[in-house]
């Protein structure tokens, strides 16, 4: 894991930006740092710069940017089966001189093409030059893992791990995009990957599972290389089902464990990450290490699975309190780092969790990420599954019985109003308005119109599916892997996610719909493939909490001196009207919409004053 910047174009970037920008990199690899530079012809300069975080293989043999040949790369992520691709390579006569996945990376692509991206599994961000064609490769990972933006200013482009270190290169400022501010309070964090936009005027991500091939003239050719497709086996039996996830969990796991430095697990009392712990501790005899955060409120509080966990695997376990000290000093803090809002308060309470994780001396944290994304793990998906399992009933005779289960075990638990009718997508499949809560409402917070529909993309005509693959895609997933990478990487940890395993999701994606949920259960193949590896108390448990807290447990509104910090002058009141939130403040309680409202808030205030 490290960051990486660089540019390609007419100017010759000096030695004095390229040092700044390094010197801003430091916490992404704090562990050594590189230059290159090439110039092809007279009006065609490349610069390539990497931070290291060292994981694998610590020898300075493995600094980068790396060259073989006429072939350079700086590389952002790790090459999880770099082992087997480097004995394949060593067959067709390649001698690798590291033990590196850098190497093996750049020797696949060189030798096979970046056509033989494909064959890679990991994650990453790269930049690859070759001195003889003048041509420059930016690539990104399937899901999205490992971030890079991109600036074109009409002479040449610039390429980051992260916005400041664009800034830093390129010597401009950004301006704050405040539509994008607009539509991230008004619509919530779902909505802020499917405009193609960011914080920032001026600055654009790479799409995941894409490439993007730069040639001598400065012209830009973007290709996919993989795209997620519901291509369900209508065959496949639950057995078979249960018995395939298992196997490719315990791999994508035992790939994922690959590291010359220990390792720490994020730790909820959920199915989720305690799959993981499970598989890393009983399947392959790992020195388990997980870090969990205990809330007060009882919506959030997971003490008593945990604490189970901790004794019938016998795991090392670290406990993080919340409270409310040091809370809009620690934000502010984030928000500067992030570049960006923090788009959730659960990423404040990731922040504090990573902060222990450093503090323990890990380099490297496990993260259970993407498997509601993949299995189903939302109450949306609930009256999804009900409505899919009533336009198959004629074939499976699944409805009536997938209804009972809802009524028994789901209705006393889902807070969300549309979600309260079992039959809202049997009689509207297309009802979305769970998704943007309240954004009417919302709206009239600022202080221009600002009005977005939602949008998703069809994936398949089976809803809950196409649902599930526009969470992975555009709504939840990427949201999530960048809050993930930022939190990780301000306190120099590699975050992995073994769920985001290609062969795992490909799997998947087969698998039928009426598998995903039984007898009340979501992640009900999963649960299941977890039997006798995961304690049954946390399979058997229905409660879904994952790593989330109230903005009441931290933040003390009723305290003069924070109302005071939340009202006083700022950018943000140029956006949203001051006395709607002088009026939301004074609330006795906040419902889970307007609670993420005020959060939203906060957040976008502190990005627009720093």
């Amino acid at each position: 894991m490290c960051g990486i910047a660089g540019y390609i174009g007419r100017e010759i970037i000096s030695k004095r930006r390229m040092d700044h920008c390094l010197s801003v990199m430091d916490r992404r690899g704090p562990d050594g740092t590189g230059t290159y530079s090439h110039s092809f012809g007279k009006d065609r300069h490349v610069c390539l710069l990497h931070s290291r975080l060292s994981i694998i293989d610590l020898d300075m043999r493995s600094a980068q940017p790396f060259k073989i040949g006429q072939d350079i790369l700086t590389f952002n992520g790790e090459l999880y089966n770099y082992k087997e691709l480097s004995k394949s390579l060593e067959q067709n006569g390649f001698n690798p001189k590291t033990e590196s996945d850098t190497e093996i990376l750049l020797a696949q692509l060189s030798i096979n093409g970046m056509e033989s991206i494909d064959a890679c599994e990991g994650m990453w961000a790269f930049a690859k030059y070759n001195e003889r064609s003048g041509e420059l490769i930016l690539c990104r990972d399937r899901f999205g893992e490992k971030p890079l933006y991109i600036y074109d200013n009409g002479q040449g482009i610039f390429f980051a791990s992260e916005v400041k270190f664009i800034t830093a290169l390129s010597g401009r400022e950004f301006k704050a995009d405040i539509t994008h501010i607009q539509r991230f309070l008004v619509n919530g964090y779902k909505s802020l990957y499917k405009s193609g936009k960011c914080f920032y005027e001026d600055i654009t991500e790479l799409s995941p599972a894409s490439f993007m091939r730069i040639d001598t003239a400065g012209q830009k050719n973007i290709k996919s290389y993989w795209k997620p497709q519901f291509t369900p086996n209508e065959t496949m039996t639950y057995e078979e089902a249960v018995s395939t996830t298992r196997e490719k969990l315990i791999n994508s796991v035992k790939l994922r464990l690959r590291a010359d430095v220990p390792l720490a697990f994020c730790m909820s009392g959920g199915v989720d990450s305690n799959s993981l712990i499970s598989i890393a501790k009983k399947e392959l005899n790992y020195d388990v290490h997980g870090f969990t955060i205990v809330s007060k409120d009882a919506r959030y509080a997971e003490e008593e699975l945990v604490n189970e966990v901790k004794k019938t695997l016998g795991v090392k376990h670290t406990a993080i309190p919340l409270c409310t000290d040091g809370f809009l000093e620690g934000m502010r803090n984030l928000v500067r780092y992030h570049d960006a809002p923090i788009y959730t308060i659960s990423y404040y309470v990731h922040g504090l969790l990573m902060k222990a994780i450093a503090g323990n001396g890990y380099k490297v944290s496990i993260s259970g990420t993407a498997a509601d994304e993949i299995f189903s793990g939302y109450y949306d998906h609930y009256s999804l599954h009900i409505a899919q399992m009533y336009i198959e009933n004629a074939k499976h005779g699944l409805y009536e019985e997938t209804l009972k289960n809802w009524e028994r075990h789901i209705k006393p638990i889902v807070r969300n109003p549309v979600l309260q009718d079992p039959l809202v997508f049997v009689n509207n499949e297309n009802e979305r308005t769970h998704i943007y809560l309240n954004n009417d409402v919302f709206a009239q917070f600022l202080k221009d119109d600002f009005s977005e529909e939602f949008s998703e993309q069809k994936y398949c005509a089976d809803t809950m599916r196409s649902r599930m693959l526009n969470e992975l895609c555009y709504e939840a997933i990427p949201v999530i892997l960048h809050e993930d990478d930022m939190n990780a990487m301000y306190r120099s940890i590699e975050n992995r996610s073994p769920f985001l395993d290609r062969n795992l999701v490909d799997f998947c994606n087969t698998i039928p719909t009426r598998h995903l949920i039984r007898d009340g259960y979501n992640k009900k193949v999963l649960r299941d493939a977890m039997k006798g590896i995961v304690p049954d108390s946390i399979i058997e448990c229905r409660r879904k909490v994952g790593f989330n807290a109230s903005i009441l447990e931290l933040l003390d509104v009723k305290n003069k001196a924070v109302r005071e910090q939340l009202l006083d002058d700022s950018p943000i009141f140029d956006v949203i009207k001051k006395e709607k939130i002088e009026r939301l403040l004074q609330e006795e309680t906040l419902s889970n919409s307007y609670s993420k409202f005020l959060f939203s808030f906060l957040s976008c205030k502190m990005f627009l004053e720093e």
